[in-house]
């Protein structure tokens, strides 16, 4: 998911523009947009289980592949383009996001915690608040500082200590979050800005970009153990991104982009609680309180004035 393209997207409904959505509309909105926390949630769970049969690698380049064909798949049902996005730019979008945000993710994933993982690559937002200064001349206001504080705070709690099992994988998680990051400043530096369709964009993205974890998967291969429970996992992971997408664009067609900015913060919420359900991982008291000043901080990000622009 593409954040930081947010408000790009086709039909986005943005707060004091335009006639309001009726009720009804929004309240499938809200609706949909709770579907879309749980699903986005319960991706953190999969991963943990994907895990237990295949290699990091393997299973980025195998969930890669099948979102790939699931959107191409969505676009071709709703007779959006399908001509490739240019290939320069989409494919550096496919190296952040895809091999850049995926692999890192899915390896913290599996040495640490779902609900550590999700958290740290949720910071997402004060990493793009950061490259957003230079690259897309966004500066940061007051409260958005305080919001880095916190959120400061959090990573130093919810990150176990230096040289142990936990610490790299918090720093993997975080680094997901900067890559995600990076992704977004730069497709809506190269493409959003010029048109292109934001599905097709993700779509292609996630072509070129499960091309290279392919090859990658080749040149450093990993045992596989076909499971049930891999085949169910993988399942999940390739239809979910199809679903999700659909389920998003529909979101910002009926609801402001803050609104569902701020729904979507639900979903770290959302995989703590399903790894705690189904997997017993049950976050340290210390954990948890890192983990709402991070909230806490997404919800004052996310809530704060837009910075105003540099010329």
């Amino acid at each position: 998911m593409t954040a930081g393209a947010r408000g790009e997207g086709p039909g986005t409904a943005r707060e004091g523009g335009g006639a309001r959505a009726p009720a009804p509309g929004r309240a499938r909105a809200f609706a949909a947009l709770a579907l879309l926390a749980a699903v986005w949630g319960y991706t953190w769970v999969v991963l943990k289980i994907a895990t237990r049969d295949a290699s990091p690698l393997a299973i980025s380049a195998l969930r890669g592949g099948l979102g790939a064909a699931a959107l191409l798949a969505f676009l071709a049902l709703t007779r959006r383009p399908l001509r490739p996005t240019p290939f320069g730019p989409t494919a550096v979008y496919g190296l952040l996001q895809t091999v850049g945000f995926t692999v890192p993710q899915t390896i913290a994933v599996s040495l640490g915690g779902v609900g550590r993982t999700a958290i740290l690559a949720y910071t997402m937002p004060f990493w793009l608040a950061l490259l957003a200064w230079p690259f897309l001349g966004e500066r940061i206001t007051g409260p958005r500082w305080g919001a880095l504080a916190l959120a400061g705070a959090g990573l130093w709690l919810v990150a176990g200590p230096l040289g142990t099992r936990p610490a790299l994988a918090s720093l993997l998680g975080v680094a997901s979050g900067l890559s995600w990051a990076a992704s977004t400043v730069w497709v809506v530096r190269t493409l959003l800005r010029r048109g292109h369709d934001l599905l097709s964009v993700t779509a292609w993205q996630m072509v070129w970009g499960s091309a290279v974890l392919a090859v990658l998967t080749i040149l450093f291969p990993e045992g596989v153990r076909w499971t049930p429970s891999l085949a169910a996992s993988l399942a999940f992971l390739g239809g979910a991104n199809a679903l999700s997408w659909a389920l998003w664009v529909f979101v910002l067609s009926r609801l402001p982009a803050v609104a569902a900015g701020l729904g979507s913060l639900a979903t770290p919420v959302v995989g703590i609680a399903l790894a705690a359900a189904q997997l017993h991982e049950i976050p340290s008291r210390v954990e948890l309180l890192g983990m709402a000043l991070v909230v806490t901080a997404l919800l004052v990000n996310a809530l704060a004035p837009a910075g105003p622009r540099a010329r």
